[in-house]
């Protein structure tokens, strides 16, 4: 215990976090979101529990942060953009989702326990920064690189979608999530038929009249 406690203290603050993340949300299904969990988790790990509890945040909505920051990265590693960009754009989000859903099952009870966490008024703006990092960090993932008004609202209905896919998820008792998994591939569909949507005004407005530039060629008419 001793070499494993030298070795943790050669870590900075991010990669302790980063260590400790998802052995804090396996023990939170017993434990709760906490200071006990945290002290748990650090005990595993071989990190010192002060230094544990500063790695972590002093919340459990930090704690929580931290969990969801996890499933980020272990989901960009499980689907690297090159994997992704051989996907219609459909099916790269749907996989993203699904691949989240992978990554949460084990510890549905750990998630079930956040989201109540999180649903407590004074984590209200927590949880709606949480769910916009997921919606952007999967956009991003799948090559998004709207900068325009159309960045904000990809996020916006991602974001809902796959919050209230989570909400069928850990009340879900089918095999292999299949509720789950269908009722995310029409939410999916209807976010696809909206961004279409959008795609088709915004061809029409392109090629609608300007009534600017129809004034402008009578007071300035061309030579």
């Amino acid at each position: 215990m001793a070499s494993s406690m030298t070795d943790a203290a050669d870590l900075t603050l991010d990669e302790m976090r980063s260590q400790l993340a998802p052995i804090v949300a396996r023990h939170a299904a017993f434990d709760g979101w906490g200071d006990d969990a945290v002290a748990a988790a650090a005990a595993d790990c071989g990190i010192d529990p002060a230094l544990g509890r500063i790695a972590m945040g002093k919340s459990a909505a930090d704690h929580i942060d931290a969990w969801f920051a996890h499933v980020d990265a272990v989901m960009r590693e499980r689907l690297p953009v090159e994997t992704l960009h051989q996907m219609g754009m459909t099916r790269r989000i749907t996989s993203l989702v699904e691949t989240r859903l992978d990554i949460l099952a084990p510890d549905r009870e750990s998630l079930r326990r956040a989201i109540a966490i999180l649903a407590l008024p004074t984590n209200a703006g927590h949880a709606a920064q949480l769910a916009w990092r997921s919606a952007d960090v999967m956009w991003r993932q799948a090559g998004d690189t709207a900068s325009d008004f159309n960045h904000y609202t990809k996020r916006m209905t991602l974001g809902a979608v796959y919050t209230s896919t989570i909400a069928v998820f850990i009340n879900d008792d089918s095999d292999n999530q299949a509720e789950t998994r269908a009722f995310l591939a029409r939410r999916i569909a209807n976010v696809m038929q909206f961004e279409k949507w959008k795609g088709s005004m915004r061809n029409r407005r392109m090629l609608r009249p300007s009534l600017t530039r129809f004034i402008s060629r009578l007071r300035y008419p061309r030579h």
